[in-house]
């Protein structure tokens, strides 16, 4: 499967939320949607040694690792470090417009360097035989013409990269913080349009705003990927028809209290092993979204975690879901 195929829709990777348990949960739902972790800095990789932030579940796969940094040397060896863990992708973000990460000169903040990222992008791909893309932003700050986003990808893609995650939103790096960045900068859905009949060899997949498998359609129809944030947290089952209506697969629907008692059965098993519950059930809490016990539900997850228990109450939860 070609790299825009197995990339017709992806998640997006949120910083508190795509962790290897989320991305379990999600993976139970849809097989073919792409995932992706949370950002990971190389310093934590190389120098604080935080290898636990790099584990996922061998059943993720296809999952995408995102790794934070600029220093060409540090992303070659955390994206050697990342190919030796399994992960069948590495992506590099030029797109989080925090302070703490502006401070590290990573980020968003990189879109004013586009000969250093395609640089740091071309060493990357030359020491690993698994693809790498880039996850970026319109623009930043005052930077809004559509050139400016031309020139970028133009100026990177001389490194040899194929794949292009275009945040359909300018990053406004003083005076919003990275949630107000999420929503105030308006989308520009055009923008990236333009960038596919531009340049028409790339893959181009779309992130921002999407928030059902409609919308999903709609951009398919002028790019090659759809990549779906916030709304699949909040909505786990938005993407069970994923499978079906974007990749053509047999549909293969489980209900929600199916998903809820496989989850379950993950849960204790990590537990066994040291994981932390309540990081491992918070990520229930879309499960029910839209059903008519949705609010008792999240609250039962709540006392499961407090108790720290979850056996007297998997009967309880499974009752309350819809179906």
């Amino acid at each position: 499967m070609s790299y825009s195929d197995s990339h017709k829709a992806s998640i997006a990777p949120m910083m508190q939320y795509t962790d290897m348990h989320d991305r379990y949960l999600l993976r139970l739902i849809s097989k073919k949607v792409f995932l992706y972790t949370e950002m990971v800095t190389t310093g934590a990789i190389l120098y604080g040694k935080c290898f636990h932030q790099l584990e996922f579940n061998q059943e993720e796969h296809p999952v995408a690792v995102q790794l934070g940094g600029s220093d060409i040397n540090d992303l070659v060896e955390s994206s050697k470090i990342a190919e030796d863990y399994g992960y069948d992708e590495i992506n590099l973000n030029v797109g989080c417009p925090s302070d703490r990460v502006q401070k590290g000169r990573f980020g968003a903040c990189l879109m004013l360097e586009p000969n250093h990222v395609a640089e740091c992008l071309s060493a990357m791909q030359e020491n690993v035989s698994i693809p790498v893309s880039i996850k970026c932003r319109l623009g930043i700050d005052d930077h809004e013409e559509y050139e400016f986003l031309y020139n970028f990808v133009e100026i990177v893609k001389n490194s040899g990269i194929n794949h292009f995650i275009i945040h359909a939103r300018n990053g406004i790096l003083k005076g919003l913080s990275p949630r107000q960045n999420r929503h105030i900068p308006p989308l520009k859905y055009d923008y990236v349009y333009q960038l596919k009949k531009d340049f028409p060899e790339l893959d181009i997949v779309i992130n921002g705003g999407i928030k059902t498998i409609t919308d999903c359609h709609e951009h398919l129809k002028h790019v090659d990927g759809v990549m779906i944030g916030r709304a699949a947290y909040e909505n786990p089952f938005l993407i069970q028809d994923i499978d079906s209506q974007i990749y053509g697969e047999p549909e293969c629907k489980k209900s929600k209290k199916i998903i809820l008692n496989q989850y379950l059965d993950y849960v204790e098993e990590k537990l066994n092993q040291g994981y932390d519950l309540s990081r491992m059930m918070k990520h229930l809490f879309g499960l029910s979204r839209g059903d008519k016990y949705a609010k008792t539900f999240r609250i039962k997850i709540l006392e499961v975690i407090k108790k720290e228990s979850i056996g007297p109450h998997r009967q309880e939860l499974e009752d309350l879901l819809f179906y």
